[in-house]
């Protein structure tokens, strides 16, 4: 049914979005999807990620701006609500929010890096929740030295194991795994589908950022793609592309948006390709509300309300700026801006 959602809303945007591009002024944002980075605490120290030290730090959404938030949501008709961090299960209200979801018709999902879920996955399961998606660096010893911190792979693993342990699969799981450069090969792919199968995973691929907030290069950029680094990315591409073929629906990427990672990272800024941000709203842990996870600021829910941060003029030209790529042009939502954009899809069709 998710699945079937998400075509139609692709099939609706993609029309609204050629429209627009031809009459700029007929732009509407449509938002769908809430992301709310319920507290910025985490129990990780990932070389990629500030959450913890210096972004935000000792900021958390209290509960009840939360169920705020979310009746506004349902209101204006949103249908995609992500709660995360930082890392959302340290938050101690975080089953309440999922419950109060629950209770008003919206489905939430939770991404988290997994570790403590053994101890609190059966009260998040009594709230009502049943969707994770788990931010995924490598295995084993990769992991473990991505996100600082000894030990933690066991622990991941083993609270992902203890989901299917116990509620089997009544829980949709989905792994997003970080393309980055020190690990870019087809070895570390294949392990990591490995625990995506051992445990019943969809596998999403998140390419490493240049642009978010929270996001660090390390000193030497060392995480970053480089001009000559295509012969490093394709053979990982390759390697995608053939379990895209044998597992089609373990892999959410359309073979498209697959072909088009090596100019992602490539070419960073320089791939122009119309963004998406206007179906989606992002909530910070300090309450400041986003049209994207990168710029176009809209407000504060701790001084305005959600719903009137929705659908304003401000709202509505931060839309036909974010089509335009008048903004910094990350590469979030790749997939979905290269099938959404006819040209584009044509062009890495293959």
């Amino acid at each position: 049914m998710r699945a079937a959602v998400q075509t139609l809303e692709h099939h609706v945007a993609s029309l609204q979005q050629s429209v627009s591009a031809a009459v700029p002024a007929l732009m509407r944002p449509r938002p769908y999807k809430v992301m709310i980075a319920i507290t910025a605490a985490c129990n990780a120290r990932c070389e990629g990620c500030r959450y913890g030290r210096d972004f935000m730090v000792g900021e958390r959404l209290g509960l009840d701006v939360v169920k705020q938030v979310l009746d506004d949501a349902r209101g204006a008709g949103f249908h995609s609500i992500r709660l995360y961090g930082g890392e959302p299960l340290l938050h101690p209200d975080l089953e309440a929010m999922v419950a109060h979801a629950i209770s008003i018709g919206l489905m939430p999902y939770v991404t988290t890096n997994g570790a403590l879920l053994a101890e609190k996955i059966d009260g998040l399961y009594e709230a009502g929740l049943r969707d994770l998606t788990f931010g995924f660096y490598g295995v084993g010893d990769a992991y473990d030295e991505y996100t600082q911190r000894p030990g933690l792979f066991a622990k991941v693993e083993g609270g992902i194991a203890s989901v299917r342990e116990r509620y089997g699969d009544e829980f949709e799981l989905q792994m997003n795994y970080l393309l980055k450069r020190p690990s870019c090969s087809v070895e570390d792919l294949r392990a990591s589908w490995q625990v995506a199968e051992r445990y019943d995973m969809q596998m999403r691929v998140d390419l490493v950022h240049y642009s978010l907030p929270y996001f660090q290069e390390g000193p030497e950029r060392e995480l970053q793609f480089r001009e000559g680094d295509r012969p490093l990315i394709e053979p990982v591409v390759e390697e995608l592309l053939r379990l895209k073929a044998a597992h089609p629906h373990r892999l959410a990427h359309t073979p498209e948006g697959l072909r088009s990672i090596p100019d992602w990272l490539v070419l960073g800024p320089d791939m122009k390709v119309p963004c998406t941000a206007y179906d989606m709203m992002w909530v910070g842990a300090d309450g400041s509300v986003q049209m994207c996870y990168v710029t176009f600021p809209l407000g504060n829910v701790h001084e305005t309300r959600f719903k009137d941060l929705l659908f304003t003029q401000e709202h509505r030209c931060a839309a036909r700026d974010a089509l335009a790529l008048r903004c910094p042009n990350c590469h979030c939502s790749s997939n979905e801006r290269v099938m959404r954009h006819a040209p584009t899809r044509r062009r890495y069709r293959g």
